[in-house]
């Protein structure tokens, strides 16, 4: 649940929340949404041992190298709600020379917590450049422990600048009588020295000379740096910037994450069934999403589908107990190629990038990086121009439903374009960027409203092409997500909830051609929990995870894992690439 403070309607008591639906049944998503909102006691461990939590992902490729550890802060998340972010000033460690600079540098995000608490989003920003978007785990009485590590060389510009920077951190916490949990954090950075052989990469991969943030300004804020975008299809969040004159790349680093009536998306049932059953507190607007970016209001530079991340207490927060759901521990991001649009960028003038949510409601937490890369032989950029672009979306919905039970079959496919040229001293370089996406959500309400089932397909393809300057990048993911909820009576008034969940990631990427990369991630989970006033009185979560990585440039990985009940059964891991 990443709604920090419970809506008034919340502060019912369970019990007669849920008395309420078993007379008058609303669908089943539609309890979880309001079970969200509820901090629910589980029965009290007797393990004294505090409980380690983890994302499965494959290990940081690292340098033979010894790093130095640059100690950023340590910091307790109290009551933080609504309260301006943690601020520390950042420097770049003076104790870490290095005549050829540094080939890898990793963020480490370390954390405890023990009590009672709702899980909570957070970012971490640099002079206003998200290095870090996360969902904090949920305690227990004995404690918990995890550990993010990212790879943020890509944001060595901002992490090595000699300018006075603010790191801030946002995690709005509640702390009182009932959410006793406070989250103690500490962050460091290690910044691995660069040998002879491996002094930085060149071309398409080497990092941005220079990022500049699309995000609100740190001051007088009482919330993330990130923008609000809520309860509207046109209303459009952007933020003002000016590049320099001699850049000649830019990509977009988009960050996304969605919360309360949105947290679900996938889910959300179409308008017409909210009305004829009158469910108005039940959020709608169907199950299709898209992030849009624009350029000065005007042009479409690119789009997100986003991946269906689910937090550490969604859906049934003991399915997440210890092996969090894809992403949740370090939310993806994507990219988009700014390039073929410079020419509108480099006449010196302010210039603004927007957001806005597709079918949104409240709320999505959006902001961008722009990382820019700049020709060191001259001043001024001589040249650039849009040559082209265009951008379609189409969307299609059908529905068959009576009273409570139905089927719902959504459709979308869209196609963005852009197409320019910028003339450096590398050249006069033509930039084409494509983006196709297509998506299907499948969705059956039966038993009264009471089940629900959920199959949803995203398919998205980004290309990069170059004229003229270097091998076209090319990556394709695919999202699925399945999803089964039912919820019925159970004895001395209770609640049996019920899940059946499968949650995939698939990434291939390829450079002129040639596969550099590719991912399988699949998340196979199932629980229940008897639900008794606020009290989770009975239940077990249940999840099972195969990762499998493979790559040209890194090593291969792959871990097969089941967990059960906070326990680890079965846990298999190597570097054996699996075709």
């Amino acid at each position: 649940m990443t709604t920090p403070l419970p809506s008034p309607a919340s502060t019912l008591p369970l019990l007669f929340l849920l008395l309420l639906l078993l007379l008058h049944p609303f669908p089943a998503i539609a309890n979880l949404h309001n079970l969200r909102t509820k901090s629910l006691k589980l029965p009290p461990t007797h393990s004294t041992k505090p409980t380690e939590f983890f994302e499965v992902t494959k290990p940081i490729s690292l340098p033979n190298t010894i790093p130095c550890i640059h100690h950023i802060f340590t910091h307790d998340f109290a009551s933080t709600f609504v309260k301006p972010p943690f601020l520390t000033n950042y420097t770049p460690p003076s104790h870490c020379p290095s005549s050829h600079g540094f080939s890898k540098i990793v963020l480490e995000w370390n954390a405890t917590c023990k009590g009672r608490q709702f899980d909570r989003i957070f970012g971490l920003w640099l002079g206003g450049v998200e290095l870090l978007r996360s969902c904090t785990a949920e305690p227990r009485p004995n404690g918990i422990l995890w550990t993010v590590r990212k790879d943020v060389t890509k944001y060595s510009s901002s992490l090595l600048s000699k300018r006075r920077q603010d790191l801030a951190v946002f995690l709005g916490n509640i702390v009182d009588g009932t959410y006793t949990g406070i989250y103690h954090v500490n962050v460091s950075i290690y910044f691995y020295p660069a040998s002879g052989e491996n002094s930085g990469g060149g071309g398409n991969s080497k990092a941005a000379d220079l990022i500049l943030p699309i995000s609100r300004n740190v001051e007088n804020l009482n919330d993330g740096l990130w923008f609000q975008i809520e309860n509207s299809s046109t209303r459009i969040e952007s933020s003002e910037f000016t590049i320099p004159s001699n850049a000649y790349r830019a990509v977009l680093e988009v960050y996304v994450s969605p919360h309360q009536d949105d947290e679900f998306w996938y889910t959300n049932y179409p308008n017409d069934y909210i009305v004829a059953n009158n469910l108005t507190s039940t959020p709608g607007n169907g199950p299709f999403r898209e992030v849009v970016v624009s350029l000065d209001g005007v042009i479409t530079v690119g789009a997100v589908w986003p991946f269906t991340v689910i937090y550490t207490g969604g859906i049934n927060p003991l399915l997440w107990r210890p092996i969090s759901g894809i992403g949740s521990f370090d939310l993806p991001t994507y990219d988009i190629e700014l390039t073929p649009v410079l020419g509108n960028l480099l006449d010196g003038k302010a210039h603004s990038l927007g957001f806005s949510v597709t079918n949104g409601l409240s709320v999505w937490f959006v902001d961008a990086n722009l990382h820019l890369w700049v020709d060191r032989e001259g001043e001024k950029t001589t040249e650039g121009k849009l040559v082209a672009h265009g951008s379609e979306l189409g969307l299609t919905s059908d529905a068959n439903f009576t009273g409570l039970n139905g089927k719902f079959e959504t459709g979308a496919s869209r196609w963005v374009s852009t197409e320019g040229w910028v003339k450096s001293s590398n050249g006069n370089i033509t930039t084409r960027f494509d983006q196709r996406f297509s998506y299907s959500n499948s969705m059956e309400m039966g038993k009264g409203g009471d089940s629900q089932r959920v199959k949803q397909r995203c398919n998205v393809s980004d290309k990069v092409s170059f004229s003229g300057g270097g091998p076209s990048l090319r990556s394709t993911n695919r999202f699925s997500v399945e999803l089964y909820t039912d919820s019925k009576a159970g004895r001395n008034n209770t609640v049996l909830l019920e899940t059946r969940l499968a949650l995939g990631l698939g990434n291939r990427r390829f450079r002129g051609g040639k596969e550099v990369s590719r991912l399988g991630n699949l998340q196979r989970a199932r629980g229940e929990m008897v639900v008794q006033g606020d009290l989770v009185s009975g239940g077990f979560g249940a999840t099972k995870q195969w990762y499998n990585y493979g790559g040209e440039e890194e090593k291969c990985y792959f871990r097969d894992v089941s967990s059960k009940n906070y326990t680890i059964v079965h846990d298999r891991q190597g570097i054996k690439c699996h075709k």
